[in-house]
């Protein structure tokens, strides 16, 4: 296909060659199985069935999920591969499919799910720098939304991602998803359809996590948020040597109070023990060879 389906605009025959993202056409995974450490409304006790797909149209140069993200690490499946996948991970009793990265394989997820119909949510967790238009294709087969929302002053995204225009993309794209679903719970709390922003927060960045949660506050003041502390050096850092190390205490603290002091009421928070490589997953294709 010639792929358009990102801010990119590569416009790649991803059937001969590769853009931004590094991915083919095909789908390309390095791991699929239940994850507890999402937030408590999507993890929940039984865990959720995270897919991670290899490649990435947005590459941060700090990536804790490097090895898939920026090395391409993976094994390429069919369509019917993945939806076996998919129905495997409910059999182990996920609470719902978290497509973890998805958004270069936007297109072939729409026709994966118009064909397949999902008994559990399906979770599209992405880094947010996604096109709307492409977003429009997935109206009624997404259930929750689980964007990130990383940079608002485009130096900043264009320095750690190469797009400068990111945040003028999320904040549309994240508009779009809060068009889409409404926020719902099932009687265990598991979130059944909705948006949870989610922002990370990084060394020396915190007046532009603010300004984000500013932003948040006045355009999608009735949304859940998730502020992240787990931050953990990964890749090459040499021309940014402000990331080489994790977020600290005051650094956390400054951000959090913001949020509560300003009343961010639908509000999820992560410890600063989060910063931990324990905590990143081992992609060695469990869940799909």
């Amino acid at each position: 296909m010639i792929c358009s389906i990102c801010p990119r605009k590569c416009n790649t025959d991803r059937s001969r060659a590769v853009g931004f993202c590094h991915s083919p056409d095909k789908f390309r995974v390095a791991r699929a199985a239940l994850h507890y450490w999402e937030e408590p409304c999507i993890s929940g006790e039984n865990g959720s069935g995270t897919v991670f797909f290899s490649g990435c149209n947005l590459r941060c140069v700090y990536c804790q999920n490097y090895e898939i993200s920026r090395e391409n690490k993976g094994v390429e499946i069919s369509d019917d591969r993945l939806i076996e996948i998919f129905e495997e991970l409910i059999e182990q009793g996920a609470n719902n499919i978290n497509l973890v990265n998805p958004t270069h394989y936007a297109g072939r997820l729409a026709d994966v799910l118009s064909k397949w119909k999902s008994p559990v949510p399906v979770v599209y967790n992405s880094s947010g720098y996604e096109d709307v238009n492409t977003l429009k294709t997935l109206d009624g087969l997404i259930n929750v939304y689980l964007p990130d929302l990383k940079y608002i002053r485009n130096d900043k995204s264009l320095l750690y991602s190469k797009a400068d225009d990111y945040f003028e993309r999320a904040s549309k794209a994240i508009l779009e998803m809060r068009r889409q679903v409404s926020d719902s719970f099932d009687n265990d709390g598991i979130m059944r359809s909705g948006l949870i922003v989610r922002h990370l927060i990084l060394p020396q960045n915190t007046n532009s996590s603010i300004e984000i949660l500013k932003w948040i506050k006045g355009n999608l003041s009735d949304t859940y948020v998730s502020l992240m502390a787990q931050y953990t050096p990964c890749g090459k850092l040499d021309d940014t040597p402000e990331l080489k190390r994790k977020i600290t205490q005051r650094e956390y603290d400054k951000v959090v109070d913001f949020a509560v002091e300003n009343d961010f009421e639908k509000l999820f928070l992560q410890e600063l023990e989060s910063a931990d490589s324990d905590f990143i997953p081992e992609f060695d294709f469990t869940g799909i060879m």
